[in-house]
């Protein structure tokens, strides 16, 4: 489904883009892209035109437009909701933190997720350090997951707790 709405993407971008300039753009092999095209071209969203000899043109059809706004729609609508989760168990994690007595955590991770805890952090008036400490909890991403590590506490083991939806742990 990802790779549909790109294709239809770059497609409509360019539509003398060559197999080998797409896979470069998605990260996927060429044989992958021929694949995908293959199929999109069975359900009628790509139509191809034989320009010169070696070259080809992809054109969108109206079944690949409204194929592509549907793709579109539901990217657009699994980004909210995960946006929306992500933010409900930065929120519920932050409690805890502010709960057990700290006001500052770090954040650790390297996607958009990191980002929506960041800003969570700073409307729940907790403060962000940038280097973890021993003794400040921890916001990691990890993927698609959110996890609470507490410090070290001397003679206790390291803690995790672990949050894939906002509604359970």
């Amino acid at each position: 489904m990802e790779q549909d709405l790109r294709i239809l993407e770059q497609i409509e971008r360019d539509p003398d883009v060559t197999q080998a300039d797409l896979a470069g753009r998605l990260g996927v092999a060429v044989g992958s892209v021929n694949w995908y095209l293959k199929r999109l071209i069975n359900k009628g969203y790509i139509k191809v035109r034989q320009m010169q000899r070696r070259r080809l043109r992809y054109l969108i059809t109206p079944q690949g437009i409204a194929e592509k706004a549907r793709l579109t729609a539901s990217f657009m609508e699994v980004s909210m909701r995960l946006y929306r989760e992500t933010r409900e168990a930065a929120k519920q994690y932050l409690t805890e933190i502010r709960q057990a007595g700290y006001g500052e955590v770090h954040v650790e991770g390297d996607n958009d997720l990191t980002e929506v805890c960041y800003l969570t952090c700073l409307e729940q008036d907790i403060q962000v350090v940038d280097i973890p400490q021993s003794l400040t909890p921890t916001l990691r991403i990890e993927g698609m997951e959110l996890h609470l590590v507490w410090p070290e506490e001397p003679n206790k083991g390291r803690a995790t707790l672990t949050c894939l939806e906002a509604t359970g742990r």
